[in-house]
């Protein structure tokens, strides 16, 4: 599924290269913007050892560096529940993951000499994962069974970004942490 996205975003996106007059100017422009997403995530990234997808909330604000180059302070939310049979009884697991870090961006859209609604890059992420668990009151199992994941993560993006207008994009992340699509306002 993954793959079908890429490569119909990537086949849109340079079918639309060179079609406008309308150029960019690239220094310095893709800064000052506020993004906010939705992802799953769950099986590997922040948080490998979940086990299953979970839904995710992310907000970054980047700003300029270098020329095609930005940073995003970041912080990501997902919290969930799992229930467990143990000795004949059932309890839950709850989590809470709270990632915080900043991500370094850098644009192709000059090189890929791209159409001026469109925005190409690659990325990394480096933070840490503050986690709070818990188990249902009674439960006398394993409460450490999800503790061996390290609370620090490094995460490299893809994506690209549409332009509805000046001030307002959608945009989509792939992530080996957690991919997002959601509205970035410039």
């Amino acid at each position: 599924m993954k793959k079908t996205i890429i490569i119909s975003l990537f086949f849109l996106a340079f079918l639309s290269l060179n079609i406008s007059a309308q150029k960019r100017t690239y220094a310095s422009a893709y800064g000052k913007t506020l993004n906010l997403g939705l992802g799953i995530g769950g099986y590997s990234g922040y948080y490998g050892y979940v086990g299953r997808s979970v839904p995710v909330f992310h907000i970054n604000y980047e700003f300029d560096v270098a020329n095609s180059f930005t940073l995003a302070p970041f912080i990501s939310f997902s919290t969930y529940r799992s229930g467990y049979d143990y000795q004949n009884n059932f309890y839950y697991y709850h989590e809470t993951i709270i990632p915080i870090g900043v991500k370094g961006t850098y644009y192709f859209d000059q090189l890929l000499n791209a159409n001026y609604n469109w925005d190409f890059y690659l990325a990394g992420s480096l933070g840490f994962a503050i986690v709070k668990s818990s188990w249902d009151n009674g439960y006398n199992g394993n409460r450490n069974y999800y503790q061996d994941a390290s609370p620090l993560f490094l995460d490299l993006h893809i994506g690209t970004e549409y332009h509805l207008n000046k001030r307002l994009g959608l945009f989509l992340d792939l992530s080996t942490g957690v991919s997002t699509i959601g509205l970035a306002f410039h």
